[in-house]
Formats: C-alpha cells, sequence, structure tokens
C-alpha cells in the first residue's frame, strides 16, 4: 500500500461521450498523486479505445475489461481489489471533479484523521451544463441516519483504508454503493461530510437510477436482504426515503 497514493474507482459502461471530459477532470487536479482504475463493463461503444488514447500519455491510467457484462458493483469491486493506494475515490465515467477536490477533501480527512468522508455536489444537464441544485451534506452522518436518508454522492467519497482495510460494494444491481456507505457507518461509526462543492453529478435520461419502481426495489432489496432488517424496519425507512423525496429533503 502507497501511503500518500489515491486510487480512483471508475467503471465504464458505454460513456463514449462523457468519459474524455471525466478523465481530464482528474488530469486537472491539484493533487497529482493518483492512479484512475478503469473497469470496462463490456461495452459496446467506443469508451474503451478513448481510454487508450489516454492511457498512452499518463502510466497513472489503468485499464481493465471485463470478460462479461456483470454490473457496476462487480465493477467497482475489481477496481478496488487491485488499487494500490491508501485512499479509495469514486468517480463515475460521466461525472466530473472540480480541480482541488483531492487535495481539499485529503486534507480535511488528514487535519481530522477521518476515515471515511464525502463533500457536497452540484447537477450537471447531459450537454455538461450546470444545474441550480446542489446536494449539501451534514457535517457528520451516522448508521441509522444514513437509513433514514442518504445524502452520499458516489462521486465524492473517499475512504481511508489504512483504518478500514479495503471494503467492497454488496453484489447488487443498483444501491451498491449506498450498500458500501452502510457497511462502512455500521462498522466505523460516522462518515463526515465537507459541505463545499467539489463534484458535478451529470443527470442522464438513460441511467440506472432513471428508474423511481426499479429505485424503490432494490432499496427495499438493500434494507431486507443486504441490511437484514425486519420487515416493519424496512417498511419504516422505505417510508421515510420516500417522503424525503416527494418533499426533497437534504
Amino acid at each position: 500500500m502507497n501511503n500518500k497514493l489515491i486510487s480512483i474507482v471508475t467503471p465504464l459502461y458505454n460513456s463514449e461521450d462523457y468519459i474524455s471530459k471525466t478523465i481530464e477532470s482528474v488530469l486537472g487536479q491539484t493533487h497529482q498523486n493518483w492512479e484512475l482504475i478503469i473497469v470496462d463493463d463490456c461495452s459496446s461503444d467506443n469508451g474503451v479505445q478513448i481510454v487508450r488514447k489516454y492511457q498512452k500519455q499518463d502510466s497513472r491510467i489503468k485499464l481493465i475489461e471485463l470478460k462479461k457484462n456483470s454490473g457496476s458493483a462487480v465493477a467497482r469491486n475489481t477496481a478496488i481489489r487491485e488499487a494500490d493506494g491508501r485512499y479509495i475515490a469514486f468517480l463515475d465515467s460521466d461525472d466530473l471533479w472540480h480541480p482541488q477536490k483531492l487535495e481539499k477533501q485529503i486534507k480535511f480527512m488528514k487535519d481530522n484523521n477521518y476515515a471515511f468522508s464525502f463533500t457536497k455536489y452540484q447537477h450537471m444537464t447531459e450537454e455538461s451544463n450546470l444545474v441550480n441544485k446542489y446536494i449539501n451534506v451534514p457535517e457528520r452522518l451516522s448508521y441509522r441516519r444514513a437509513l433514514l436518508i442518504n445524502p452520499i454522492g458516489c462521486l465524492t467519497v473517499i475512504y481511508d483504508t489504512k483504518q478500514l482495510g479495503k471494503v467492497y460494494m454488496p453484489l447488487i444491481r443498483k444501491r451498491q454503493d449506498y450498500g458500501l456507505w452502510l457497511k462502512i457507518l455500521k462498522r466505523e461509526g460516522y462518515g463526515y461530510g465537507l459541505n463545499e462543492n467539489l463534484a458535478y453529478y451529470r443527470l442522464r435520461s438513460n441511467s440506472l437510477s432513471a428508474s423511481k419502481i426499479n429505485l424503490v426495489k432494490y432499496q427495499w432489496k438493500l434494507y431486507r436482504e443486504i441490511e437484514e432488517l425486519s420487515i416493519l424496519e424496512s417498511i419504516f425507512y422505505l417510508g421515510c426515503v420516500s417522503m424525503s423525496k416527494v418533499l426533497k429533503v437534504k
């Protein structure tokens, strides 16, 4: 393990229109001690060819190609397994980072000895136009609070493997990132938010998160099968999550 290295986990699936900008946002970081591990989940577009061009220019960019389509949980876990860095960060293949994201967040973690952190982020359109919608984060988040509402954007998370070891996502098709946060919170006690806008989440009409019905189904699956909550607890937390969406509570 390299104590100063940040390993960036990026699953890739049919994102040829966005992956260049995502990679550029990593290349543009003020903190330059990183490795970018891109795991392709059998894309049918030219995303892999784009990544290979960047690989020729920068040896910190690594590409792993899965032999069969397995979902983002498997792709992310593959990257985590191959990571050499002390810190694990997540950035999807269509999202972007502020240039000072890594520098500011790592300083925030080191100054306070935090093992698990996340930041505020902003929405943008498919065309990369920023939307006046920000997702704020609490200063501190517990496991029980996270069951009620998940303010954590995957593109903002960094965790410290020196304190936590390598922690992997549950193997479900959706909500696997949420499952990882809950796993860490259950064990660590708290996660800590840096309420500064350091990342940009792309809203895509064809994304996995676009189907509200499927999200409810996988939220239930997360509560019952992964967290092993009772039926009554699951109904309670699902109701709270649904109500927060209606009221737009962040």
